[in-house]
């Protein structure tokens, strides 16, 4: 298969779009790739790294707030558009796949335009301004949330899963001697990720002194930008503080309660790997996606929520303890995201993506 992909912005947009990449690799060795992205985002770094052929664009998303710079923006689409449309007729690719971030709208749009199959997935819960603008665009549309099923046509959508939990799936358990930590003990993992991290990592050093316990663990990752301000800090023996954990999966399947972000990828693994959490949407992102996506699973009781205008150490600490104390409640959270997930989402999306090209 030769594929073009194109994501960016985020890890959120880049990681599936990777997952969808290693999938085709696993079932077509042969195939080409080439990936399309932003010049100044996370995948300029991560992509080439990996040994994927990268084309970079000059590309932003527009700004409500200051109009002017709008003027910017539709230059550098304009001439974005030229340059994606050499590419795609140099590299002629079988299928062009988008997983969001806007440097796909001229990448599915210029696709569509010179007569090649398009496929583009959304990762949340309400569709980014990028996907809603090239539904017209796309041949087939794979969603990561059944409540997104409503926002796209019917005979486009297909209920895919996030191609992250696939991966996550995958990951080997990891061994917790590795971090000191004691398989007799439950475990509370802590991980904000980039968006508005150093906000809840405020809280959390305040909170964490209260949490001391001989009957669990908690591992508190800071992020590589915190880590040395908040290693200064006494925590409690029962507390590991580590600024980046590789293999994350891997350490949700000996978890007990994770404490996290809404973002989809997250939540694909929660959902794929069964980890009570609580949720801790990031107020920073558009539409207050990440609420929305929290409220998928706590409509059904498979994680419950602490919003950020709410957070403080008092109730950070007792939601924690309140659920580490009743294991019912966790059991009852692991059944109910057994409803929620598809475990073959990166598999499922091959096969659409090959009904596309063979024009089932």
């Amino acid at each position: 298969m030769r594929a073009i992909i194109s994501a960016g912005g985020t890890g959120g947009h880049i990681y599936p779009a990777l997952a969808i990449l290693n999938k085709i690799k696993e079932h077509e060795p042969d195939s080409e790739f080439l990936y399309i992205g932003t010049h100044n985002r996370m995948e300029k770094d991560i992509v080439p790294n990996k040994g994927i052929p990268f084309e970079s664009i000059e590309i932003y998303g527009f700004d409500r707030h200051n109009l002017l710079r709008n003027f910017k923006v539709i230059r550098c689409l304009m001439k974005s558009k030229s340059k994606v449309k050499n590419l795609i007729k140099n590299f002629n690719p079988d299928i062009v796949i988008g997983v969001g971030g806007y440097v796909t709208v001229p990448v599915i749009s210029c696709a569509k335009k010179l007569g090649y199959k398009t496929f583009i997935h959304e990762q949340n819960s309400i569709p980014g301004k990028a996907n809603k603008y090239l539904i017209k665009y796309s041949d087939k549309i794979g969603i990561s949330m059944k409540s997104t099923l409503k926002d796209f046509p019917e005979d486009k959508v297909v209920f895919t899963g996030n191609p992250c939990s696939e991966d996550a799936l995958k990951k080997e358990p990891m061994d917790k001697s590795t971090l000191g930590l004691h398989d007799d003990k439950k475990l509370v993992l802590i991980v904000m990720g980039s968006l508005g991290a150093s906000t809840v990592n405020k809280v959390l050093v305040e909170a964490l002194p209260n949490a001391k316990s001989d009957e669990y663990e908690i591992v508190f990752v800071t992020g590589k930008k915190d880590y040395d301000e908040i290693s200064k800090n006494s925590f409690p023996e029962n507390i590991k503080v580590v600024p980046y954990i590789d293999g994350m999966a891997g350490l949700m399947k000996k978890t007990d309660l994770i404490i996290t972000r809404a973002g989809a990828s997250t939540l694909s693994e929660i959902i794929a790997l069964k980890v009570p959490s609580i949720l801790i949407p990031s107020p920073y992102v558009p539409n207050n996606h990440q609420y929305i996506n929290a409220m998928d699973l706590v409509n059904v009781n498979a994680a419950d929520i602490l919003e950020e205008k709410d957070l403080n150490a008092s109730t950070l600490v007792s939601k924690m303890t309140m659920l580490l104390n009743n294991q019912d409640k966790l059991n009852e959270m692991k059944n109910n995201l057994s409803s929620l997930g598809i475990d073959n989402s990166a598999e499922k999306i091959y096969c659409t993506i090959k009904e596309i090209i063979e024009g089932k």
